[in-house]
């Protein structure tokens, strides 16, 4: 059977301040850690024999999967100790894996049919990249088509000769392994996967397939949006909590057991409701929203397109849309995250000194974990925040907010 490698070694750090307490790979989408929305794909398509490389806070990622059996995979773990590109990650994989093996990037939503359309082209086809069509080729490797041979793979170019971008899975054989080993460091002082791949080029045929479903690249935190949206997609209703008669449930709603939606509520699925919530009353849940584990969404609150993680409570008189909300946070009374700019222009966010459009017309706040607001606090559009910061009442918060703060 074949084998896979999955890179999840990444520190995160343009996620942050999500990644600041949870790895990456842990981060919650759709009702589970976004890694296990990889692992479920790939054991639908028969591939059990799995093995994970692991970094920053590897240990936490260990203890969660454990050997893959709860899960019905095998699952090893190979752990690199730097960050030297994704070349030398790759090559991390050479004791694990067989004569042809699957390589998938940790960070990307690749669904069941996805992954199964690209197996079925590369067992015929040989060595094969998958591609995504996009948009914005921006920051992506683009690639060159001809049939379905790659005839060039160009990282970031001014000049994009296609709309179609590296979408972070491979099909290799043994032979990647002495390119790896050949490639030279970049001007970053990284050994570039597209530069092994350039090499192989020029010896043999590199296929390229285009993704039967929706792709997306979790770089940043408001990608977990997309994710989000997509993955919740295929949602099926399940209640395995209590519902109170004037409740109301539309759509696919699942909710976790012990969790209450008391009268007045109404939820709007696709929707997912962790275990050991309370709900209500009064409340108003809406399409492609998370709430993690032992979360509150109370009286006169709206929550909408949002993830809330574990923890955190969402429970007097506020508004939450298009934002993602990290463990153990507390929205004071009355306090509202604004998610569209008055000239409904796209939301712009700050990042080490860049000003990055994110795309979105509409997108509310990041907020780091252990943040906690005072009663009738606004945050405005795009806003990052910090873990452990306070915000205090009546204040405003905007822009970038680093870790431990207080706003007054």
């Amino acid at each position: 059977m074949m084998k896979a490698f999955i890179l999840a070694a990444g520190e995160g750090t343009r996620m942050r301040p999500l990644t600041a307490n949870i790895p990456k790979p842990l981060l919650p989408v759709a009702g589970k850690p976004f890694l296990m929305h990889t692992l479920e794909s790939l054991r639908e398509n028969k591939i059990g024999d799995i093995t994970i490389l692991i970094g920053w806070r590897g240990r936490r990622v260990r203890e969660y999967l454990g050997d893959g059996s709860k899960i019905g995979l095998n699952i090893g773990y190979e752990e690199q100790e730097r960050r030297l590109g994704t070349a030398h990650a790759i090559g991390l994989a050479k004791k694990h894996v067989g004569d042809t093996f699957l390589c998938v990037n940790g960070d990307v939503v690749l669904t069941p049919k996805s992954i199964e359309g690209f197996l079925s082209f590369g067992k015929k086809k040989g060595t094969s990249v998958a591609l995504a069509k996009v948009t914005d080729t921006s920051n992506l490797g683009v690639v060159e088509l001809e049939d379905d041979v790659i005839k060039s793979i160009e990282e970031k170019p001014k000049f994009p000769k296609s709309n179609l971008i590296n979408a972070g899975m491979y099909l290799f054989e043994k032979n990647i392994f002495e390119l790896i080993e050949k490639t030279p460091q970049s001007s970053r002082g990284e050994y570039e996967i597209t530069d092994t791949l350039q090499m192989l080029m020029e010896k043999e045929e590199v296929h390229g397939n285009v993704l039967a479903e929706e792709w997306i690249d979790v770089g940043r935190p408001w990608d977990l949006l997309k994710a989000n949206q997509i993955l919740l997609k295929n949602v099926q209703e399940e209640n395995n909590g209590e519902v109170r008669k004037e409740a109301v449930i539309e759509n696919n709603v699942q909710i976790g057991e012990g969790t209450i939606v008391k009268n007045g509520s109404h939820i709007i699925g696709p929707t997912i409701i962790g275990k050991n919530c309370e709900i209500g009353p009064n409340c108003l849940i809406r399409p492609s929203t998370y709430i993690g584990e032992g979360c509150k969404v109370g009286s006169a609150s709206e929550v909408k397109n949002s993830i809330v993680m574990d923890g955190s409570h969402v429970p007097h008189h506020n508004y939450v849309g298009d934002s993602v909300i990290g463990e153990r946070c507390n929205l004071g009374s009355g306090t509202k995250i604004a998610n569209l700019r008055l000239d409904e222009k796209n939301i712009m966010v700050s990042f080490k000194g860049q000003i990055i459009d994110t795309g979105l017309r509409k997108l509310g706040a990041i907020i780091g974990d252990d943040v906690k607001t005072g009663i009738n606090s606004s945050i405005d559009v795009g806003a990052i925040i910090g873990e452990n910061t306070f915000i205090g009442p009546g204040a405003v918060a905007r822009g970038v907010i680093a870790p431990n703060s207080r706003v007054f």
